[in-house]
């Protein structure tokens, strides 16, 4: 059980540090003068694995590990038959695979050449949806998206996924093999809502998580700023961003989904579709908000730093105020007067008490200066830095 664990562990942290090379904001382009349909496959690519589930309204079954050619037998059956495949292998693999489902070779190149921005193709005989899934980092930081391509079929599905393993689509799963709701009463356009529901719902957790980030940030920049700190409000402005990026584009293509009409798409999913739709419209909305307290948050760092040097500043020149009469006092005491010469070359030289008188004059002035920067209201901020009014 510990030696699965700690695999599971190595596994996730390899998938994280993969993403973590990828820049936020890449987007996949070709070799100026490439042939069209030219596949480009990462050489630390996942091996892929096909796992199938077909089901109808009375059994669903599992099978694991299918070829390519295996999937042929599956594909013109009454049931619905979902090919989910985990990792973008080779070459060779892909163009099994586009024979096998009768895939455009530009349709080859949007799935495997990752990472492509969320979109819809209408194939007539096939649909195909582009669009990115958010999953939150298994060491929790952060968060990657991966690229989920569907090709739906009249009565097939093939989802691909770039990582074999976690991702948001298992309650969907846990529906078809349970029977929960009635998943498994319809047909390939239900079962491609359910599973683009689940990937837009999937954002929630993640904006739940970002939500508690910029309270701390908040918390951070008006009790304790430190040296970091900006740096923090950056990088989760830059991550906002990017989740914005991922979940706009994904706005435009349900749109399109909507809008045109694909005659693969019946009147009931375009119903839940348009619920789906309003999902993505509330997550914006929501990011929309976070990205504009995160910018707010970086004036609020600004005028905190301010605000904590203006309290040096008034420290340091209280004490300077108290030290300057102190200084024109003993500056003038220090002078060597000789007060033989004249009765007024400070006669104070020859009290008895003269040297307590000075002590006694010093310790008046500074009191009093005190006091008086005390009436001010100076010291009340300097003596409880961390006490703010609203």
């Amino acid at each position: 059980m510990l030696s699965s664990m700690k695999k599971t562990k190595s596994y996730y942290s390899k998938i994280t540090n993969k993403i973590k090379r990828r820049r936020l904001f890449d987007y996949s382009h070709e070799q100026p003068g490439s042939i069209p349909g030219t596949l480009n496959i990462s050489q630390d690519a996942v091996a892929p694995q096909i796992v199938l589930i077909d089901y109808n309204s009375d059994q669903a079954n599992l099978i694991s590990d299918l070829t390519p050619e295996a999937c042929s037998e599956h594909l013109y059956t009454e049931s619905v038959s979902w090919f989910d495949i985990g990792g973008l292998g080779n070459e060779d693999f892909w163009q099994r695979i586009g024979i096998i489902f009768k895939l455009h070779p530009l349709v080859l190149e949007d799935i495997v050449n990752i990472p492509q921005q969320p979109k819809i193709e209408d194939y007539q005989e096939q649909l195909v949806i582009i669009t990115k899934m958010a999953l939150s980092n298994p060491e929790g930081e952060g968060f990657w998206l991966e690229q989920v391509s569907f090709v739906v079929g009249r009565h097939y599905i093939l989802t691909v996924q770039e990582q074999k393993g976690k991702d948001c689509l298992e309650p969907i799963r846990q529906r078809i093999r349970f029977k929960k709701g009635n998943i498994r009463t319809k047909g390939t356009d239900y079962l491609a809502y359910a599973l683009w529901d689940a990937i837009i719902d999937g954002f929630f957790p993640i904006l739940e998580i970002y939500s508690q980030k910029i309270e701390e940030l908040e918390d951070e920049v008006l009790f304790h700023p430190g040296n970091n700190t900006l740096a923090k409000i950056y990088q989760t402005r830059r991550e906002l961003l990017a989740l914005r990026r991922a979940i706009w584009s994904q706005r435009g293509a349900l749109n399109v989904l909507i809008r045109d009409r694909s005659p693969l798409i019946g009147d009931e999913a375009v119903i839940h579709l348009r619920d789906c739709y309003d999902h993505v419209i509330q997550i914006i909305d929501i990011i929309e908000t976070y990205r504009e307290l995160a910018s707010g948050l970086t004036d609020i760092y600004l005028s905190a730093v301010g605000n904590k040097m203006n309290e040096v500043m008034k420290l340091l020149t209280v004490i300077s105020s108290i030290f300057i009469p102190l200084t024109f006092v003993a500056g003038i005491y220090g002078m060597n007067f000789n007060p033989e010469a004249s009765p007024w070359n400070m006669p104070e030289l020859n009290w008895y008490w003269g040297y307590p008188f000075f002590w006694l004059v010093m310790i008046i002035i500074s009191i009093g200066m005190i006091y008086f920067f005390w009436q001010k209201g100076w010291f009340s901020n300097i003596s409880n830095p961390n006490k703010r009014k609203f």
